[in-house]
């Protein structure tokens, strides 16, 4: 058990904690550990000292309606949002001058569902009216499935280079596999860039026992990425019969985008090849010293800078995104921790969108799970797990509530994200964070109270945030179209690179060879040497 010196040596007492640790909600008993990111101080729920840090019941929350579990009212009565230029219904849709929009394009806590994607979130600011494109876009995170979304939106593979990783979670990371493999092959002919976290430094438990093991894993993201530029080694060479770069890229420099460190491609990579992954990692030594700073880009004027959360293991981070006096805040997956609060007060200044995670609690995470509608039914053993996994690494929706309120001024709009959203599950979480602060949901851009509006996330909702108002919208799309508008660059010092794999034809023209890798002595040609016709070879 930590003692309370422990306790203040890191910025909290045991009261402190205890407000956080141990709430009752829906009749379930929330604690864990709740530290001072990277303190390494672990504080264990127990009952209050005295009788006046005690909380309140949960509330009632009604789970008989059945049809209420399958379906989210509020997102399906959002103004429509057209990914399509409604001009040209082919290009981009235009933002406004001093516009940010935030798009979900995927929301879930596992496991996902036909109707959400893991979690990613796609930033875009501004507009330039000459390449009709946004000044800056970023994608933040990138689960499991989330490409589908990403191409029925509009957003094709030119438009993800930069991927900011909060965490190396698989629902919050496994859809890179699709992004890197097959963005050279469509219009991202150029670098993936990855941000995300360093190494834990955590020891591995196994290792006083087995000096063969290492003492640290490599588990952050240069190794990562390292590792998964290898696994996709038999992928890459196999599309490199295509060209998967330009002659006269300009790469971006450290300088040119405020990079903490040199951007160096992981593996044999050219740095102005489709193929090369460059990782900028985001390291907790780093921010020690006051290092935060991700991505400070003046021609654009986007500021993104980096604070550790709670969750899972050290090294989980938050983002804060700060454009021409607009500001988002996204931290991924975190328990309650108070440098989110802190980057949401914004030294006084406050933030427009404060994107945070909200779970359930366990025992009806564990109901949604089992496919049921009363918390009573589901065994205490599938409980018992899940709340192991609540208390290593999530913000129950109570104490969503309770950190809300301690946000001075309060976010323009307050989103809570990675959840099983529906209208069950919202009216419940809603009673939760009321019992703490007064919100609403609702479209109203002047609300009747600054900093009380709140809304939950769903696929393909899109958030619009001018200096006049923030609209939440629903995007409508077109579940079938197969790809995004590609990209071309219109400078004409640009032109694509020879492939990899090529060969020179008798009048000197170099081209892409589709059969350099593979063995045709086993395939049956579209027509014979005697000019019969076995199959067209137009395809039809």
């Amino acid at each position: 058990m930590t003692d309370s010196t422990n306790l203040e040596s890191t910025g909290w007492t045991r009261r402190d904690a205890l407000k956080l640790t141990g709430w009752s909600l829906g009749g379930l008993a929330v604690g864990g550990a709740l530290t001072e990111a990277g303190a390494g101080t672990a504080v264990a729920a127990e009952g209050c000292a005295d009788a006046s840090c005690s909380c309140p019941p949960g509330p009632s929350c009604d789970w008989t309606d059945e049809a209420a579990a399958q379906r989210y009212s509020y997102f399906d009565k959002l103004p429509a949002f057209a990914p399509f230029s409604h001009r040209t219904r082919t290009t981009i849709a235009p933002l406004a001058e001093n516009e940010m929009r935030i798009s979900f394009m995927g929301s879930a806590n596992p496991p996902p569902s036909p109707a959400r994607r893991m979690m990613s979130i796609f930033v875009e600011v501004g507009w330039d009216p000459e390449r009709e494109m946004p000044l800056d876009q970023f994608v933040f995170d990138c689960g499991s499935g989330v490409r589908a979304n990403y191409g029925a939106m509009n957003v094709g593979f030119g438009r993800m280079d930069k991927v900011f990783l909060t965490h190396l979670h698989g629902d919050h990371m496994s859809d890179l596999t699709h992004i890197y493999c097959f963005g050279p092959a469509e219009d991202r002919k150029y670098p993936l860039y990855v941000w995300g976290p360093g190494p834990s430094g955590v020891e591995n438990p196994v290792w006083s026992q087995n000096p063969n093991q290492p003492r640290y894993f490599e588990d952050g993201t240069r190794a990562f990425c390292g590792h998964l530029r290898e696994a996709c080694r038999w992928h890459s060479e196999s599309f490199s019969f295509e060209p998967t770069g330009y002659l006269g890229h300009r790469a971006p420099t450290r300088e040119s985008w405020g990079l903490p460190c040199e951007p160096v491609p992981v593996g044999y990579d050219s740095p102005d090849d489709g193929y090369a992954m460059i990782p900028i990692e985001l390291d907790l030594q780093n921010y020690a010293k006051g290092e935060n700073v991700a991505y400070e880009n003046k021609a654009t004027g986007v500021k993104i800078t980096w604070f550790p959360v709670i969750h899972a293991r050290k090294g989980s981070i938050g983002y804060k995104l700060e454009w021409r006096g607009r500001s988002m805040i996204y931290t991924g997956d975190t328990k309650p921790e108070r440098l989110s609060l802190e980057a949401a007060r914004n030294g006084g200044r406050g933030v427009d969108v404060f994107i945070h995670e909200m779970d359930a609690p366990a025992e009806v995470w564990a109901m949604k799970i089992r496919g049921l509608n009363d918390p009573a039914k589901v065994p205490k053993l599938v409980v018992s797990l899940v709340e192991t996994v609540e208390d290593s690494s999530h913000t129950p929706q109570g104490a969503f509530g309770y950190l809300l309120n301690q946000i001075e001024p309060r976010p323009r709009l307050t989103v809570a994200t990675h959840f099983p959203t529906a209208d069950d599950t919202v009216a419940c979480a809603m009673k939760s964070v009321q019992q703490h602060c007064k919100v609403y949901q609702g479209n109203d851009p002047h609300p009747p109270e600054a900093g009380s509006r709140i809304t939950w996330s769903f696929d393909r909702m899109v958030i619009s945030v001018t200096p006049e108002r923030i609209v939440e919208q629903r995007a409508e799309v077109n579940e079938f179209r197969l790809t995004a508008t590609l990209q071309v660059p219109r400078s004409a010092a640009l032109t694509l690179k020879t492939p990899r794999y090529h060969y020179t034809d008798k009048f000197g023209v170099t081209s892409g060879n589709p059969y350099a890798q593979i063995d045709l002595s086993t395939g049956i040609p579209a027509c014979n040497c005697d000019h019969t016709c076995n199959f067209r070879e137009d395809g039809y």
